[in-house]
């Protein structure tokens, strides 16, 4: 046989070309040469800005009488074409400079996703029947004498940004599940916010052109499934969710800056005034009227009352509360979940009251003596009530979701500080309060005073006008009845903000060093690294001569691979770790250990299973030649030739062009399956940005991404000796056999920086081939469960193909097996190990699995 090499296995031996991941700045410069309509539009704007004078003030009448749309000029005027051109002129320069770079940004990336011919079909038709269908709804309700299309009747609009959103919308028929899903949830929560806190027109009309951007997408794409939710990641749900919660909490700021008052859950905003009544006045006043206080006199109170910096921003309490719900909720935090709930209960209870009060001074206080009458006030009750309510029923049918607990101990310790935080400044409210009884008006009991001092501490529009109404002209008092309700939800969010960053079920960072030291002293085999993704516990031998990473599930402590120590501690070790199990009731099981620690359980009595095989391909002088690389030479040759090249990197050192594809990638590989995601000894997103993992992309000619590889360290000795793969992924376009030519690139990278070994890692319930001449040995209770757990699985998860997939690599194969106690837990074992892989499984999802394994 000849030791010539063909051509084609030396061009094999020289992996792709290093390449490089395209820069934010070049991705920005590409972009910008792609989206000519949008740019286009922009330049339009300033024209029509010049041309009509909005570029240096607001609109004439002219201007809107001609231009704008509305029930006035669209149908008293008969001016039809001013829901066409409305788009395209903005009504003052705020609007021009919002114009300008949102149309850049937002119709920008619908264009290049859609394409310019059909970017400018969805700004026309969006933006058109969002102006139209809008002004139509104004004109019939105004027509019957709906207070809301009365009061909103003589708007004129100009707004470019109802066909922009329209196209945005629209375009997210044309993205990965990721970005469609991140894009309309986002889009939609900003634009029903302003419309119920907000109710100018344009608001409106923005959510008409969304709804009709949402289904002309699915019409463009040419697919109705995309109508249809996708499926998220346990992580993007957190996110959504989080999201969904801090945009609902900017309300509050859109009603007191807008001042309106046209919506359910803006009429708060009546509470807060730049004209009042001097005091000294109001009081006179209120005394000649008699012995008894007019409900004038009473309503002017609680303006004045409701009024003055602390009183202003203790009624933004439930921004920052849910600002903060919103942070916690996306860090999976449990306390969190309860905090944006009862934030959302408050708003619920108190919906009527607050609205009751403020429409009453808006009575007072506006020019329009227009009035809802019972029956629409009833309904703009129902509606106040329905955000807070759908958001409280968003949270518990999530609540899976958001499962890391605090500390018993810390989160006594916060609601310790909590009280004596409240009793303090109750007591001291009281008390000042109560020395300067005599300078109330009107005169106040001490009971009364009893009641103020809890009106202290909740926002004003909340019960501040409820029952008798008290106020000081006292200096120092009133300055500490504007402060206390600050000072005390000071405390409040501090002490939350520490509970949240304290775990009942996590490691220390302290621990979490201490096991990284460890790895890099002793390794911990090729599943090692493992040991520091969040979520184990861990146990450490004395004088740190060793440690075991574990997780407990229903007094189970299930190990993840070998112990981490040397060869010589690890009997002393796995003992030892075995006697802390036996002192906290818990059952021990190594799983996923290697051959060579099986001695050691045979020698505690212990029973010991397969679980998979574990893939090596040893680097040293490896050559992708001869008949059994074919299939992956090939791979790599065509990958060379359709210029991919290969970026090996860390998560830190990606542009954030590259971060978004990849999140964008995951999430479209989730999106693609109904059954829930496996953890465990499988990695996600979060393990990928640990600094010590290696990640191996693969990149077109045009700098985009087309997959991506993370590889976990093998260490001895504090150095690298080989990687084990975790995380793979690929863009539905990317060339078929990326994987094959993005891991075999990866081999051979390892074979020039000096890698002794690489790891596919362990192909569960899988068996290795027999080799030729070898028989199967007799089947077993064990042997039998595990083949029927492999073929009950393969058609969920299938990990015989992934099994077939890595054998391409012609590599070594190592059993790894699962060591036990006792064969009687083996159920409850079992149980503990599928929760592991399985720990955040819905009954959706329960039900997909269900249906996949039975078909």
């Amino acid at each position: 046989m000849s030791n010539t090499r063909t051509e084609s296995e030396s061009a094999a031996e020289d992996r792709a070309p290093a390449g490089r991941l395209r820069s934010t700045a070049e991705a920005i410069g590409g972009f910008l040469r792609r989206v000519p309509f949008a740019i286009g539009l922009a330049v339009v704007l300033v024209i029509t800005a010049l041309v009509t004078g909005t570029f240096f003030g607001p609109a004439t009448a002219d201007t809107l009488a001609y231009w704008a749309a509305g029930v006035i000029t669209t149908f008293d005027l008969g001016h039809w074409w001013s829901a066409f051109t409305a788009l395209f002129v903005p009504a003052d320069p705020f609007q021009l400079v919002a114009g300008v770079i949102l149309s850049v940004v937002l119709l920008g990336v619908a264009e290049r996703l859609m394409g310019t011919a059909r970017a400018i079909i969805a700004f026309v038709v969006t933006g058109v029947i969002g102006l139209a269908v809008g002004v139509l709804i104004q004109w019939l309700g105004s027509n019957v004498g709906e207070w809301w299309a009365t009061s909103t009747a003589a708007d004129s609009t100009l707004d470019p940004l109802t066909g922009i959103v329209g196209a945005l919308i629209a375009a997210t028929a044309f993205m990965g599940a990721l970005w469609r899903r991140r894009v309309r949830v986002v889009t939609l929560a900003f634009i029903l916010i302003f419309v119920l806190y907000d109710g100018d027109s344009s608001n409106s009309y923005r959510l008409i052109a969304a709804i009709a951007g949402y289904l002309l997408g699915a019409l463009l794409a040419r697919n109705a499934a995309l109508l249809k939710p996708s499926r998220a990641s346990h992580r993007e749900r957190r996110t959504l969710i989080a999201t969904i919660i801090a945009v609902t909490a900017i309300g509050p700021v859109v009603a007191l800056i807008n001042g309106s008052g046209l919506t359910p859950l803006a009429s708060a905003s009546y509470l807060y005034k730049d004209e009042l009544p001097d005091l000294s006045a109001l009081i006179d006043k209120c005394n000649d009227s008699g012995a008894a206080i007019t409900e004038t006199c009473r309503q002017q109170l609680v303006l004045v009352n409701n009024n003055g910096f602390g009183m202003l921003v203790l009624s933004l309490l439930p921004v920052a509360l849910l600002l903060l719900a919103g942070w916690g909720l996306n860090n999976g935090r449990r306390f969190a979940m309860w905090l944006a709930i009862g934030v959302n209960l408050a708003i619920l209870l108190f919906a009527q009251a607050s609205f009751e009060v403020s429409q009453a001074i808006a009575d007072l206080t506006s020019n329009d003596p227009s009035v809802l009458d019972l029956g629409e006030f009833l309904v703009w009750i129902i509606a106040g009530g329905l955000l807070p309510l759908g958001l409280i029923i968003l949270l518990l049918l999530n609540r899976r979701e958001f499962a890391i607990r605090s500390p018993r101990r810390a989160l006594g310790r916060f609601w310790l500080t909590v009280g004596i935080a409240f009793v303090a400044l109750a007591a001291v409210y009281f008390v000042v309060a109560l020395l300067n009884i005599t300078s109330y008006y009107p005169v106040a009991t001490v009971w009364d005073i009893v009641i103020d001092t809890g009106k202290r501490f909740v926002p004003a529009h909340f019960v501040s006008a409820s029952g008798t109404v008290i106020i000081t002209d006292n200096g120092f008092a009133f300055i500490v009845h504007q402060i206390v309700g600050i000072l005390f939800w000071i405390v409040f969010i501090v002490a939350a903000v520490i509970l949240m960053q304290k775990s009942r079920s996590r490691a220390t960072p302290e621990d979490a060093s201490r096991i990284r030291e460890l790895i890099r002293r002793d390794g911990g085999g090729t599943l090692g690294f493992m040991a520091t993704w969040p979520g184990n516990l861990y146990w450490f031998a004395p004088d740190d001569r060793g440690a075991v990473a574990y997780r407990v599930i229903n007094d189970i402590a299930i190990t993840l691979s070998d112990p981490i120590c040397s060869d010589a501690d690890a009997e002393d070790v796995i003992r030892g770790f075995v006697a802390f199990c036996d002192a906290n009731s818990w059952t021990p099981v190594f799983y996923s250990v290697h051959p060579q620690y099986l001695p050691v359980f045979e020698s505690l009595g212990w029973l010991h299973m397969s679980v998979g095989e574990e893939t090596l391909v040893h680097t040293k002088g490896l050559e992708l030649a001869g008949k059994p690389w074919q299939k992956v030479r090939q791979a790599l040759n065509r990958g060379i030739k359709e210029g991919m090249t290969t970026v090996w990197t860390t998560w830190d050192e990606l542009p954030l062009s590259t971060v978004a594809q990849i999140n964008a990638i995951s999430e479209e590989w989730v999106a693609e399956k109904e059954l829930p995601e496996m953890g465990f000894t499988l990695g996600g997103m979060e393990e990928l940005k640990d600094p010590e993992v290696k990640l191996m992309l693969a990149v077109d000619p045009d700098g985009r991404m087309q997959a991506v590889t993370s590889w976990l360290p093998v260490y001895r000795d504090g150095v690298p000796i080989g990687w084990t793969i975790d995380f793979m992924r690929r863009t539905d376009e990317s060339m078929n056999g990326i994987m094959e030519f993005l891991i075999a690139s990866a081999a051979l990278h390892m074979k020039e920086s000096g890698a002794e070994v690489l790891s596919l890692s362990g192909a569960p319930l899988a068996t290795k081939p027999l080799a030729a001449g070898q028989s199967a040995p007799p089947p077993t209770v064990m042997t039998r469960l595990s083949e029927f757990l492999a073929n009950t699985l393969e058609p969920a998860y299938g990990f015989s193909s992934l099994f077939r997939f890595k054998a391409k690599f012609n590599p070594d194969y190592e059993t790894i097996s699962m060591a036990y106690p006792d064969p009687i837990e083996l159920p409850t074992i079992g149980m503990a190990i599928g929760k592991a892989y399985l720990p955040q499984v819905s009954p959706k999802e329960a039900v997909a699995l269900v249906r996949t394994l039975t078909k």
